[in-house]
């Protein structure tokens, strides 16, 4: 074993962005720490759309814009409203943006950097290890057990993420309700940079991100999304696993709707795709949120389920941050009181509650139920948009209806009462 060490004072089980936060954190503090991933490198067996705010790792690392491997820094931000055969787009770009930078990231190549800055903060990135149990004393977890091998520590910072097996063995989660997980299909496609600008009006260096809903998920909830890269574009959807038990569409039938749309088709037309991959993700927001501690152990990033999809943007990585730094902190105070019972760490709940993290969570935390509440969110609405504009702009020469009457002929295909009915709820989620 390298350093001779027979005790860690922690151990961090993933090697994602939660974790190697965490890592990072309480190494830079002169604490002992080992994280043990399980993909050949960090990142390796992490997947999501690919989009971080960067607020809370500029927090943590100043500046890290400027070494870090970030693809595209995003400065549109598009919805799509998407019908069988068109729809509506909106873009929004403003120099606000930049008040707050958000980036294109690769997985990959992104955490592979932070666990060089973790590793150069002094702690040792283990790769290729699967943790199959933790190991505990007197009820208390003390450790990792990996292939017959122990390692022994104060604490254990779990950040293996979505479905975390080894917080569901000592109790701490449940199996997932399955509309409260979504499964997420991405391609990463190839294009050359230049091309990349032109399609979607950029200069070199600058992002688009897109979401969109409707047609391409056949009703069912959830979206496609849509970033930006330096020479690739991923694109993907998200739809919850309890739609998927029922619906008519098939999730790789919901990618291919999305790839193969009009109003999308010519954003990627040239392109190789070079990579698929699926996943899934948290989505039941602060409401379904499991245990977050216990004797010697915390649950950070997607396992704590420290996800926020909103519809117009998804909110993971920048959670995944702070509640990594969190947990650091709080590991710090405990080994310096010597302390490592549920009560001690509990200070991480706290933490976390004042932190943007449970304030975003519990302002939208109505949000889900509301997402799922009503299907014409993911289809007639698409529809009645579709309908209004095509009135506005189809100009055939003959007799026309006011816009009260065309508004009117719209509404009618969800009804008024229906519209009434989901604008109430949406904004008492909001």
């Amino acid at each position: 074993m390298k350093r001779g060490i027979e005790k860690w004072d922690a151990i961090v089980v993933g090697g994602g962005l939660a974790g190697l936060s965490a890592a990072y954190t309480m190494a830079k503090n002169g604490l002992e720490v080992m994280v043990v991933e399980r993909g050949e490198h960090c990142g390796a067996k992490n997947v999501s759309g690919g989009r971080l705010y960067g607020h809370s790792l500029e927090k943590m690392i100043p500046g890290f814009a400027k070494e870090a491997p970030v693809e595209r820094k995003i400065v549109r931000e598009r919805l799509a409203l998407l019908t069988e055969d068109g729809g509506t787009i909106i873009e929004y770009g403003s120099g606000k943006l930049d008040t707050a930078p958000s980036y294109s990231v690769n997985r990959s190549d992104f955490d592979q950097w932070m666990a060089k800055k973790a590793e150069e903060a002094g702690a040792l990135v283990i790769t290729g290890i699967t943790v199959r149990e933790l190991y505990m004393e007197a009820g208390k977890v003390c450790g990792i057990r990996s292939d017959g091998d122990t390692f022994r520590s104060d604490v254990v910072i779990l950040a293996d993420g979505v479905n975390s097996l080894l917080a569901k063995q000592i109790g701490m989660k449940k199996e997932w309700n399955p509309d409260h997980v979504a499964v997420g299909a991405k391609e990463v496609i190839k294009l050359d940079s230049q091309t990349i600008n032109a399609h979607f009006g950029l200069k070199d260096g600058e992002g688009a991100a897109m979401m969109a809903t409707g047609y391409v998920t056949g009703g069912k909830i959830g979206g496609g999304f849509l970033y930006t890269n330096k020479d690739t574009v991923s694109l993907g959807i998200v739809t919850t696993v309890g739609d998927t038990e029922y619906s008519e569409v098939s999730v790789p039938e919901m990618l291919e709707r999305f790839e193969q749309h009009p109003m999308i088709q010519p954003l990627i037309q040239e392109g190789k795709v070079v990579e698929y991959s699926a996943h899934l993700v948290p989505e039941g927001g602060k409401k379904v949120l499991p245990q977050l501690v216990k004797d010697g152990v915390l649950l950070t990033g997607d396992g704590a389920g420290l996800v926020m999809n909103l519809g117009f943007t998804v909110r993971g990585m920048d959670l995944a941050v702070e509640s990594g730094r969190l947990a650091a902190e709080t590991v710090l105070r405990a080994n310096g009181a010597g302390d490592f019972s549920k009560e001690a760490l509990s200070e991480y709940e706290i933490l976390l509650n004042e932190s943007f993290i449970m304030r975003d969570m519990k302002q939208y935390q109505n949000f889900p139920g509301f997402m799922g509440s009503s299907h014409r969110l993911y289809d007639d609405y698409s529809k009645v948009l579709d309908g209004l504009l095509s009135q506005l702009y189809v100009v055939d020469g003959k007799t026309q209806d006011d816009i009260l009457t065309k508004s009117a002929r719209a509404v009618a295909k969800v009804g008024l009462v229906n519209l009434a009915v989901d604008g109430i709820r949406g904004l008492g989620a909001l």
